[in-house]
């Protein structure tokens, strides 16, 4: 394929300059495995949430060929005062939680339906668990099973790329803080970015890239693959 302007869209997944202390972001890693000719391009915030994402788009390079969108965590966190609910069983438990669900649902679709209007090829990112010797370790990863559960379902309604940060962000060390990457876990996100540009081509249809086989580059070719 002929090279192409990858455009990262999202929050601090991909904007984490301010947490790896001088260390190359992942947009500057991305850069590094990409071959000559191509770009890349950061228009991913901080703190963005998914409407944040629609905003970002109205920035969008006139040349741009791929978009890989990294958000929801953020939306996410903002139901975590729930964790500390009282109830009475689990059941209303999980009610409470499937209420969170249908909130989440309902700003990820207009952020997905945004994206989808560019008609660039697109990928969207899971949400990542937290560093695995977190106390809190099993909780966060029970909880964002929720919210992930519908990103996986919009991207294989909508035919689209989905990179499993649940996979690939699975030590210690690829965390800055419980939340964001480090450059360790920065360039193993390029590099998952990398490998899906350069061995998918641009026909836009489910698949997950995710933890590296032997003697490749990381990623999973399309169902069945």
């Amino acid at each position: 394929m002929g090279a192409g302007h990858v455009v990262l869209l999202g929050d601090s997944i991909f904007d984490n300059k301010a947490y790896v202390h001088g260390s190359p972001d992942v947009v500057a890693q991305l850069r590094d495995e990409l071959p000559p000719g191509w770009k890349a391009t950061l228009l991913a915030v901080d703190g963005d949430t998914t409407s944040g994402v629609v905003r970002q788009l109205r920035s969008l390079p006139r040349d741009a060929t791929h978009l890989v969108v990294s958000a929801g965590g953020n939306d996410a966190l903002g139901f975590a005062y729930l964790l500390q609910e009282r109830v009475g069983s689990v059941a209303e438990a999980l009610s409470i939680l499937g209420h969170a669900q249908d909130q989440f649902v309902a700003g990820y679709a207009s952020m997905i339906g945004a994206v989808s209007a560019t008609g660039l090829p697109t990928a969207v990112c899971t949400i990542y668990d937290t560093p695995p010797s977190e106390p809190d370790y099993k909780v966060i990863k029970t909880a964002a099973a929720l919210f992930n559960d519908h990103i996986t379902r919009a991207a294989f309604a909508r035919g689209i790329w989905l990179i499993d940060l649940r996979l690939i962000c699975d030590e210690d060390g690829d965390y800055a803080t419980p939340i964001e990457p480090s450059a360790q876990g920065g360039r193993k996100i390029a590099q998952a970015i990398a490998a899906l540009l350069l061995t998918e081509g641009d026909s836009p249809r489910s698949t997950v890239i995710g933890r590296e086989r032997p003697g490749r580059r990381p990623g999973y070719p399309g169902p069945g693959g």
